[in-house]
């Protein structure tokens, strides 16, 4: 709808080249006069036959036409000047800190004396004197000093700014910030052209030139692929898209906006000593996508760290805006104290003991203050009295200290014990996606028997023949009544090193389902092993339903380490792994080659945001050596190696829906299972995207050979495997690029990761 907004134009387009729509236009009917401004020539409606014999007929350039009776006629050879008017709307801060609001009020008083932000207009037409693209006259905004102190989130501005009456349509417009304190652009509007506005869509952030002295680009909304780029914008195009990749050098500052590639070298933190190494993950060693750069200076073995609160290195345009910081910190608060004042009461309590899931439940009712048994005395002994007191008084209310409420568990507070409901997570849990048909029995690994032993699983026919329904282990196969979910091979390779951390002990687990005439699953036996001890040797066991108590915690023991293996793999593979770091390419080499005018890069945009700031917290808080993943999952330290290993049998041609679920119907799938959420609904989903995207497609490369001719998209894709993913450039599975059906598919792919496929594996 903006494009077809921006494109519309008046009857008169045809007529003249421009139409003063933005100045004055005022009308004494008493009079018979037409004021307009700029150029006015008060006209006397009696004499105007008498003027029009007195000119001599030649092609005529128009200043301004209401009527072509009413037009002020000039010689062509002599240009003439017109005003159009720029509108910025620019976004304020909610809340200032005290440094801020001091700048901020030198900026104010600058402005008056000449430290502007000024403004250049520049055509899609190139000018036949200089051969450079036409540009207007240097302008300034109006009245920032005196809307400075203005509390609304958004303010507009106003500039006039002088063009010659041959400028053609404005393309692009140049900003320069000489104040001291950055602003956030949300877009400009261009009024008093014949096309109608022209809207520029901004939203970013201009820094001053105490910063950066080149003028900041923006192009108008109207897509152009890189061969259909006017005259006046290529040089602009080209030189916007040099700025973002920048020169690899440097460290860069928080308000760079250059967009680079490095490893993961920066997770351990060496100087705390060598608990706190961790390999760095990228390279032919260890493969994994690579990430934003920040250039920050190396120690002897990582690049150095930036530990909390202080900020990693993003784009600034990638930062969160305000109202998303505020929300992200408030939920970062609530887990930080979550996580604290337990800690705190451990180093002072003497009592450690769990004395039953009691004190589980408590932690939803009443909160973490309660739960412990925090007496006033005890929270004194911290000398921490205003902090402890807005503590103590949250967890009186509930507050930061409540941990909220699962659904199920507000229904049934032991649901999560019950064989049906961790049948249900396995299908609309937080991991929908590790479930698949049973194709083979018993199952087999994939991993060296030289290394880690037998390849056949310990499950036998006669583990699960009683669960069945009569059906032999063949039928039931056979009528896609039997599924699994495995995690053997992606635990072994690592549970000897695991179980020798501190407090840490794991299975890698094996679960098998059947699926009831009703319609809903049933686990009918777990696999629980561990590496061989001596080479031939097997330590594997068969867990089934209970018969009786003692039976019944094994069981329940046995679901405990299938949760846990299930915990690591969403997290660290399906989560992190395919829907941050593998999308993280995509999106640097997106902003390094396609331009902003780009259909592509316009379509691809809205799901990028945010992504790179939250894989750098990620970086800083959560996957980094004794961040939360590790202090909270049971591999430890040896969590992302567990994301690497996963990274190896990474596919981006498998990224859709799991193809060994569906079969053909209507959406050229199948599910074997109905009442599966996350497939049935993520089908539609998908249908939705992949249509979207197969129009737009068609839309801009209505012939096969122009995604092929598309200079700038075929270097995005280029680059994000060669370089991006580049332990894995050499795989022959990767989609080629030829055309509209290959992009259809590598676009809808990398949508459904980043939006639907994210907030399944994110929010459940």
């Amino acid at each position: 709808m903006a494009l077809v907004k921006e494109i519309m134009g008046s009857s008169m387009t045809e007529k003249s080249p421009f139409l003063a729509s933005n100045v004055l236009k005022t009308i004494n009917h008493n009079q018979n006069q037409l004021y307009l401004n700029p150029l006015f020539v008060p006209i006397d409606n009696s004499r105007s036959a008498q003027f029009r014999k007195k000119i001599p007929r030649r092609t005529p350039v128009v200043v301004a036409a209401i009527s072509e009776d009413l037009a002020k006629f000039v010689k062509a050879e002599k240009a003439v000047t017109f005003k159009v008017r720029a509108v910025l709307t620019v976004r304020n801060k909610n809340q200032e800190d005290f440094k801020e609001a001091i700048v901020k009020k030198f900026d104010a008083f600058a402005d008056q004396i000449g430290r502007n932000v000024v403004l250049e207009l520049y055509s899609t037409d190139i000018d036949p004197k200089t051969r450079a693209p036409k540009k207007s006259k240097e302008s300034v905004l109006k009245d920032w000093s005196q809307k400075s102190n203005l509390k609304s989130e958004k303010v507009n501005y106003t500039s006039d700014i002088l063009v010659d009456s041959d400028f053609g349509i404005p393309g692009a417009i140049t900003i320069t910030n000489k104040h001291q304190k950055e602003f956030f652009l949300e877009s400009i509007t261009i009024e008093g052209f014949a096309c109608g506005p022209v809207y520029f869509p901004c939203s970013s952030w201009v820094q001053s030139t105490n910063d950066h002295p080149k003028p900041r680009i923006f192009f108008s909304n109207q897509p152009y692929l890189p061969d259909e780029t006017p005259a006046g914008l290529k040089v602009l195009r080209e030189k916007e898209l040099k700025d973002l990749r920048g020169d690899g050098k440097g460290v860069r500052k928080l308000s760079d906006r250059v967009y680079d590639y490095d490893v993961y070298n920066d997770l351990g933190n060496p100087d705390r000593g060598n608990d706190f190494i961790r390999p760095s993950l990228g390279g032919e060693k260890i493969p994994y996508p690579r990430r934003c750069r920040t250039g920050r200076l190396p120690s002897d073995t990582a690049e150095s760290r930036v530990e909390k609160p202080f900020p990693l290195y993003v784009p600034r345009d990638e930062q969160f805006e305000e109202s998303k910081q505020n929300a992200f910190s408030t939920g970062r608060l609530k887990a930080v104290l979550h996580n604290l004042l337990p800690s705190m009461v451990a180093s002072i309590s003497k009592k450690h003991d769990f004395k039953g899931f009691s004190q589980i439940e408590s932690l939803y009712s009443e909160g973490v203050h309660l739960k412990l048994g925090l007496q006033d005395d005890l929270l004194k002994k911290l000398r921490l009295p205003n902090l402890v007191t807005r503590l103590h008084e949250s967890s009186q209310g509930g507050g930061l200290l409540k941990y909220d409420t699962p659904k199920i568990l507000s229904k049934d507070k032991f649901s999560w014990l019950r064989d049906d409901e961790f049948a249900r997570q396995a299908l609309a849990g937080v991991n929908p996606v590790n479930i698949e048909k049973l194709q083979a029995f018993p199952p087999v690994s994939r991993l060296d028997p030289d290394i880690y032993g037998r390849q056949e699983s310990a499950l036998q026919e006669e583990h699960i023949s009683g669960y069945l329904n009569g059906l032999t282990v063949q039928q039931a196969m056979e009528e896609n009544k039997l599924f699994i979910i495995d995690y053997h091979d992606v635990y072994i390779p690592f549970l000897d090193r695991i179980n020798a951390l501190d407090g840490r002990k794991a299975y890698a687990t094996r679960t098998i389902f059947y699926l009831n005439p009703s319609g809903t699953l049933k686990p009918i036996a777990i696999e629980l092993s561990l590496p061989q001890a001596l080479p031939g040797s097997q330590s594997k066991r068969v867990v089934t339903p209970p018969v009786d108590a003692t039976s019944n915690w094994t069981w329940q023991l046995a679901k405990a380490h299938v949760c846990s293996n299930d915990a690591g793999v969403h997290q660290l593979s399906n989560h992190w792994l395919r829907t941050h770091a593998a999308m993280e390419p995509f999106i640097l080499s997106a902003h390094r080659q396609l331009s902003a005018m780009h259909p592509i890069y316009k379509l691809l945009d809205p799901h990028m945001r945010y992504t790179l700031e939250i894989n750098a917290l990620a970086r800083q808080n959560l996957i980094n050596a004794d961040g939360v993943i590790e202090q909270c999952f049971t591999p430890g330290r040896y969590c992302m190696e567990i994301s690497a290993a996963a990274y190896k049998h990474w596919r981006f041609d498998l990224e859709g829906l799991p193809a060994d679920l569906i079969r053909s119907q209507r959406h050229g799938l199948k599910l074997l299972i109905e009442d599966y959420p996350y497939a049935s609904d993520g089908l539609l989903i998908w249908e939705a995207i992949q249509n979207w995207v197969r129009t737009y497609v068609t839309r801009y490369y209505p012939d096969s050979s122009d995604v092929c001719n598309d200079r700038e998209l075929q270097a995005w894709y280029a680059e994000s495997i060669n370089v991006g993913h580049a332990d894995l450039r050499d795989k022959n599975w990767w989609p080629t690029l030829a055309n509209g059906d290959d992009l259809t598919s590598v676009l809808t792919t990398i949508i459904w990761l980043s939006s639907a496929q994210h907030a399944a594996l994110n929010f459940g």
